[in-house]
């Protein structure tokens, strides 16, 4: 798979000759290299121009853009990597089909309580005490049945989420507790944490989807909104567990992030410039590792089981062939 590439500095993003280059506010200038680049993801406070949304588009990079703290604020996306009417026909046909969609809606959620319970499962044979949690888990998998509404079904997956966040003050040490999950903006350091690893495992959706026909706007469990891509709500949502949240696990027991990793302001917890980069590469570092593929017979990176999810639920669109949502059997 290609590399991700992260830009904390303020300044110009440019183009010079066939590379990138990144002009700081102290007139500091940094090459980039845009060979086998999956995506760049701007931090900081950053300009750019069409020149360089051509160049990007011509070599088929996407930029993920990280505005005011670091909340993802969109993406510029360079044209697909296929396109087809057929794909697009198919997709919106499923999702008007109010059967057809519930199926997928509870497809992914079943998938997304699979993933939270290999976490509790994990960490509950390493000395924590998870059983109560494994259990609800357990109980609100047994009440998805993709007959019932999309809101419903919504509201069983929330269910097992607040259950499965239960498990962070008992894997984490008491001084990071997560009294419950809030967002915009995040008022301590892991409601912090869980926001940023989200928002990452989203834009790097949006990427895995932009290589197939499918319609990032397009979604089944989640509604078509005017402002995201909520097809790539859907398929984060089976990854956050397992990378998001995995992240956060080891950084922090490791003593690899701590409280002077973040800063507050107006109300709001964010990670530093320093924790961003501490995060960052732990994420890529997880993306990047391998597991063998027991349908493939191969090793393939956690990025392309991203985009692998993307191919089934297109090829199952195109087929007919049942959809199995990503479920974590290593």
């Amino acid at each position: 798979m290609d590399k991700n590439y992260h830009v904390f500095s303020d300044g110009r993003l440019e183009r010079h000759d066939d590379t990138l280059r990144l002009v700081t506010v102290d007139d500091e200038k940094k090459y980039i290299p845009i060979e086998n680049a999956e995506a760049f993801f701007l931090h900081g406070q950053i300009d750019f121009n069409t020149r360089l949304m051509s160049f990007l588009n011509n070599q088929t990079v996407a930029l993920h853009v990280f505005g005011w703290e670091d909340y993802y604020s969109g993406s510029v996306m360079p044209k697909r990597g296929q396109t087809s009417g057929k794909t697009i026909v198919k997709q919106v046909r499923a999702y008007e089909n109010t059967e057809h969609r519930r199926q997928l809606a509870a497809a992914i959620i079943d998938g997304s309580i699979h993933n939270m319970r290999t976490n509790a499962v994990y960490y509950n044979g390493r000395g924590h005490d998870l059983d109560a949690v494994i259990a609800d888990l357990e109980a609100a998998a047994g009440r998805i049945d993709e007959t019932l509404p999309i809101d419903e079904l919504m509201g069983i997956e929330a269910t097992a989420r607040k259950a499965y966040y239960r498990s962070f003050n008992t894997i984490l040490p008491a001084k990071f507790q997560l009294a419950r999950r809030e967002y915009n903006p995040p008022p301590n350091e892991i409601n912090s944490l869980i926001s940023f690893g989200n928002s990452l495992v989203y834009a790097n959706c949006v990427s895995a989807i932009r290589a197939t026909a499918l319609d990032p706007t397009i979604s089944y469990l989640h509604e078509p909104g005017e402002r995201r891509y909520s097809l790539s709500l859907d398929l984060a949502d089976l990854f956050k567990p397992i990378l998001a949240d995995r992240v956060l696990f080891r950084l922090i027991n490791r003593n690899q992030i701590s409280e002077n990793d973040f800063e507050s302001e107006l109300g709001s917890c964010l990670l530093n410039e320093k924790g961003r980069k501490t995060y960052i590469k732990a994420f890529e570092e997880a993306l990047e590792r391998t597991v063998s593929h027991p349908a493939l017979n191969r090793k393939v990176s956690y990025q392309y089981l991203m985009r692998l999810e993307a191919y089934k639920l297109k090829k199952h669109l195109l087929t007919g062939e049942a959809y199995e949502p990503f479920k974590r059997w290593w």
